[in-house]
């Protein structure tokens, strides 16, 4: 099984690099920019504020939803479309720092989606 809370090796992460203010590309168009990221070993995220497609909010996506990382372009894209994301479980700006039962949930939705395929 593969743990979506780490970056795929074909991703191009370099550890270090800072993905704040990278544009976040969906396979359907942009989502956002990163807000802010972790490369925590085996909890690795993006958060995403989405601006106005999403009024506002900001979205948790978990660092093995990446595919792709320019960093000449400062663009992510993801294996997601912007339906997938919308229809996530809501970030919680508290429980996204060290709270299982949410990643364990975040978790579940991104792992089942068709992009790790």
């Amino acid at each position: 099984m593969i743990n979506v809370w780490i970056y795929r090796e074909a991703s191009g992460r370099l550890a270090g690099t800072d993905l704040t203010g990278y544009k976040v590309e969906a396979l359907d168009g942009s989502i956002g920019k990163v807000d802010k990221h972790s490369d925590d070993v085996g909890s690795s995220y993006l958060v995403v504020d989405t601006g106005p497609w999403i009024f506002g909010k900001h979205v948790l996506l978990p660092a093995g939803t990446v595919t792709r990382i320019d960093t000449d372009e400062g663009r992510i894209h993801v294996g997601l479309t912007k339906d997938q994301i919308k229809a996530a479980p809501e970030f919680d700006e508290e429980k996204h720092l060290g709270d299982a039962d949410y990643h364990r949930v975040l978790g579940g939705y991104y792992g089942g989606m068709s992009h790790r395929a």
